[in-house]
């Protein structure tokens, strides 16, 4: 089969490999679609946490069954929940497996999507309950938003600060909005901004190299200061800056991931009695969630594939497919 290998940074190549034979537990997958994300890039980039190389990228997916089993028949089109759990760790036994000490995602600690066939546990397949693929294919880094507000527990009509307008803060936005809450988009890309106005219907935007942040957010909230922070930036300066952004009794969820050290003045941060926590990959619950929202239409997947390239082409063009100059929101490659 028809592999592409991230050799090393900034090195695609593509090779030919055995197809699986798929042990008992595993169902084979002729994959259909992939989505390009942020992790691909960053691993492209060679600034990716976690990572080691060779590896063949790719973990937002839609594929179909190719051998049959207990749980699915042959030609069946599912998504696929990337994160493979060890299912005995103390996250595990106690219901999160997003967060296994002994995780590895497709793409990031194991090989990925970015092959003609993949063999996946069959426990972690969903099935598409009438999404076509390219919908399938937005299910897992619409998932990682959803999750990410979930942790933050939003309550109705309060306001909402997604710092970063790419794909997952977009997803974020979305969710925070389904959840109830008065969503402000932080970024500095204008064409984004505009997009999270026009498409999503984001009440309030702020261009963080236009606009005096910390001014608007006063304004927006009425003086009061968002009760909900989301990152989705991985971005370290703007994670650190984001801490004064804060009201007091605040939740500051770090979606976003990056290497360095966070940096905040504790006394703020104590007197705020403000929580930080991170969110980290999604779990079946915020997956059947992205299902439901997309068949119910609270969620429309058309706003977000603007570009698509085949899976010959994505080599030559890998750097082009999450470049926000381009106008990329979220790019497909067809299998």
């Amino acid at each position: 089969m028809k592999t592409l290998i991230c050799k090393e940074p900034g090195k695609l190549i593509y090779a030919d490999r055995s197809t699986p034979e798929p042990v008992d537990g595993n169902t084979l997958l002729r994959v259909r679609r992939i989505g390009v994300c942020g992790t691909d890039l960053h691993a492209f980039e060679g600034t990716q946490p976690y990572f080691s190389y060779p590896r063949v990228l790719g973990h937002e997916l839609a594929a179909e069954v190719v051998t049959a089993n207990n749980d699915f028949k042959s030609g069946d089109i599912v998504t696929v929940i990337p994160y493979i759990n060890c299912q005995t760790c103390l996250a595990c036994r106690t219901g999160r497996p997003n967060c296994c000490a002994n995780i590895k995602v497709l793409g990031v600690h194991t090989d990925g999507g970015m092959a003609e066939y993949i063999e996946v546990p069959t426990r972690l397949l969903l099935p598409a309950q009438g999404l076509s693929l390219d919908e399938l294919a937005l299910v897992e880094p619409l998932a990682i938003g959803a999750h990410g507000v979930r942790r933050a527990g939003i309550a109705k009509e309060e306001f909402v600060l997604v710092i970063g307008a790419g794909p997952i803060g977009l997803g974020t936005m979305e969710f925070a909005r389904i959840a109830g809450g008065r969503v402000i988009a932080l970024d500095i890309n204008e064409q984004r901004l505009s997009f999270c106005k026009e498409k999503l219907k984001v009440d309030h935007t702020i261009n963080a190299l236009k606009d005096d942040v910390t001014a608007r957010l006063q304004e927006i909230t009425g003086g009061d200061m968002p009760t909900v922070i989301i990152d989705a930036t991985g971005n370290q300066k703007a994670i650190n800056n984001a801490f004064q952004y804060m009201a007091h009794g605040a939740r500051f969820i770090l979606i976003g991931l990056q290497k360095g050290e966070i940096s905040f003045s504790h006394p703020e941060f104590h007197k705020r009695e403000a929580t930080l926590m991170s969110s980290r990959n999604a779990t079946r619950v915020d997956f059947d969630h992205v299902i439901s929202s997309m068949k119910n239409k609270l969620v429309d997947p058309s706003n977000y594939i603007t570009h698509r390239v085949a899976f010959d082409d994505v080599a030559a063009n890998f750097s082009n497919l999450s470049d926000p100059k381009n106008g990329t929101i979220k790019a497909i490659v067809e299998v």
